[in-house]
């Protein structure tokens, strides 16, 4: 099948896509045949987004699996692994809180060899998503926050990273129609302020980091300041981080020292 469709781009752009060239370029590679590509044109006209109709949201230049509503890894989340990458070496253990499809702990099992990856969520969809997307590569747990964590790794996470639920709830809906309709609600409210989630977050992780271990939180430029008082009053030295090219913030904390 030819890559080039106009009257499919044509078609895309009537229903508002702003990418129509590319999203009929991506639906036409991946159709099976051409009924195929006719019931993907019509779920993206319909407005269902393309990673959901193409199964699959590239980061980091990798295919990380999606499904109808879990949230879909934003290119801004790639700088919670640009963050996380120096801190780590073979041996040492990351965990993925609210990991949705897991794209961070996919990305680092897949770039740093012998890391031990864990990822975790209470929406099943996701897990059932993240479990696809890390098969081979680490574990994925489901429960409420570190519930989900067994046992064992308590004292001994030398990073945990988090893209957790940072859109005040007030905000939600002038969100994109695609992120508010599709996606479900828990991926997305971060409570009256945005730091709900990031709050328990970063309180929790103490019990469970090792020894030098660190704690990193993707937030927006615009809560850059309120994550860090969060993070500082859990107990950590922290400091916010911006990665101008991607329109992110990842606030990083270290514990302090009790003594």
């Amino acid at each position: 099948m030819h890559p080039s469709n106009p009257s499919l781009a044509a078609r895309l752009r009537a229903a508002g896509c702003v990418y129509a060239e590319d999203e009929a370029r991506l639906l036409v590679e991946n159709a099976r045949d051409a009924a195929h590509l006719e019931r993907m044109a019509a779920d993206r006209v319909s407005g269902t987004p393309i990673e959901y109709v193409l199964g699959y949201a590239l980061f980091r230049s990798e295919r990380i699996v999606v499904a109808p509503g879990v949230f879909v890894p934003r290119l801004r989340t790639e700088a919670l692994v640009r963050a996380a990458l120096p801190r780590l070496t073979p041996g040492d253990v990351v965990v993925e809180m609210c990991c949705g499809s897991a794209p961070v702990a996919t990305a680092l099992a897949r770039e740093i060899s012998g890391v031990i990856v864990h990822a975790a969520d209470v929406d099943p969809v996701a897990i059932a998503v993240a479990r696809t997307n890390l098969t081979g590569l680490g574990e994925v747990h489901a429960g409420d926050l570190f519930d989900a964590l067994p046992r064992e790794l308590r004292g001994r996470v030398d990073l945990l990273v988090a893209n957790a639920p940072y859109v005040p709830s007030a905000h939600i809906a002038l969100m994109p129609r695609e992120a508010r309709e599709h996606e479900h609600e828990t991926a997305l409210d971060g409570g009256p302020d945005g730091t709900r989630l990031q709050r328990a977050v970063a309180e929790g992780a103490s019990g469970w980091l090792s020894p030098g271990g660190a704690l990193l939180l993707e937030t927006s430029a615009t809560l850059a300041d309120r994550t860090e008082a969060v993070v500082v009053d859990a107990g950590f030295r922290a400091h916010a981080r911006a990665f101008r090219d991607l329109d992110a913030v990842v606030v990083e904390g270290v514990l302090r020292r009790t003594s």
